[in-house]
């Protein structure tokens, strides 16, 4: 068994943004990744992270998953959403008996983490930090942004604080929390606007500044938050969303007020455009949509409320990833539709 080490399974934006930092701390850190060459990249030169909150790089220790070998009782899950089950599987058999796994990832990713280790050995974590993998060995790392730990129980356990104290060498505004719900419901309310700026090809602040295109926004927050409530979630806000305006009830200019503040926050990052767009127009894969955002409205459907908004831009998200659509204005038009 590997008690000191921290196996951080996924080593790209997030992953390995964290794990260069830990690392550098002086943490023991082994990170595994499925891309070869980002592998052979860390090994050979170290891990180099980039952009205007800090340049360095950073030694690390780096394998494949069919090369992982022993058992550890902290492992850091932050694959994309859509890869959280089978990577919850991969890292099954070499998670101690009294070991945790910690979701460092977009989305409601400990529902299923849960199902396939079981929810007492489930951590949960926000993360909101800008950060792009650029190529094998390179991380753009570009703002600073909100990081929350907490048990999905809402309990306070020591095996929380460590991993609150782990995530704090990277933020050191990190905080320990027992609504990690909320957080996660946040930010769900908060990437469902994100998913939308990536139907066109602009920058997230200029989608979010539009104001012929405020309705959607306002539509799908609206959405998110009706889902959270009906779950009997108390979403919490950061870097300028506000889940209180888009509540049923809320006034608009609450929501043009959250809106407003979203866009001033994006201006003022290097990470311009969201991982979302990245995927569909640089990486040319398949997005978290289905992961991230569609699971919205499977739940929404369990509790009875209806989000036609969502549904119609998982569906264009869709379209843009099998071809079907271009990234444009007209393509966001579309979501006015709905």
């Amino acid at each position: 068994m590997n008690d000191d080490t921290i196996l951080i399974w996924g080593a790209g934006a997030i992953g390995g943004t964290l794990g260069a930092y830990l690392a550098r701390a002086g943490e023991d850190v082994l990170l595994v990744d499925i891309v070869g060459p980002h592998v052979d990249a860390m090994n050979k030169d170290g891990l180099a992270i980039e952009g205007p909150v800090e340049t360095f790089r950073q030694s690390v220790r780096a394998v494949t998953p069919d090369q992982v070998s022993g058992r550890f009782r902290r492992i850091i899950l932050a694959v994309k959403a859509h890869h959280t089950r089978d990577a919850a599987r991969a890292l099954k058999p070499h998670l101690a008996d009294d070991g945790s796994v910690l979701s460092a990832q977009n989305g409601l990713n400990e529902l299923v983490i849960a199902e396939e280790i079981g929810a007492e050995r489930t951590v949960g974590c926000f993360v909101n930090f800008g950060a792009d993998w650029l190529e094998p060995g390179r991380i753009l790392f570009g703002n600073r942004a909100a990081v929350a730990i907490g048990e999905i129980d809402g309990r306070v356990t020591e095996r929380a604080k460590d991993y609150h104290r782990l995530l704090s060498i990277f933020e050191p505004q990190a905080v320990l929390t027992d609504n990690i719900w909320g957080c996660l419901w946040g930010k769900l309310g908060y990437g469902a606007l994100l998913f939308a700026t990536a139907l066109t090809n602009e920058t997230m602040s200029d989608n979010l500044a539009s104001e012929k295109h405020f309705p959607v926004f306002h539509r799908l927050g609206q959405e998110v938050m009706a889902v959270a409530k009906a779950r009997g979630v108390r979403p919490l806000g950061f870097n300028g969303f506000d889940p209180d305006a888009f509540m049923p009830g809320a006034d608009e200019e609450a929501a043009r007020r959250s809106v407003a503040a979203m866009a001033e926050f994006n201006r003022h990052t290097a990470k311009t455009h969201s991982g979302i767009w990245r995927d569909l127009a640089v990486r040319k894969r398949k997005t978290e949509v289905d992961a991230q955002i569609a699971i919205i409205a499977t739940l929404g459907t369990e509790a009875g409320i209806a989000t036609p908004t969502v549904s119609r831009l998982v569906d264009l998200i869709h379209d843009i990833e099998d071809g079907r659509r271009e990234q444009s204005w007209s393509t966001l038009d579309l979501m006015l539709e709905s």
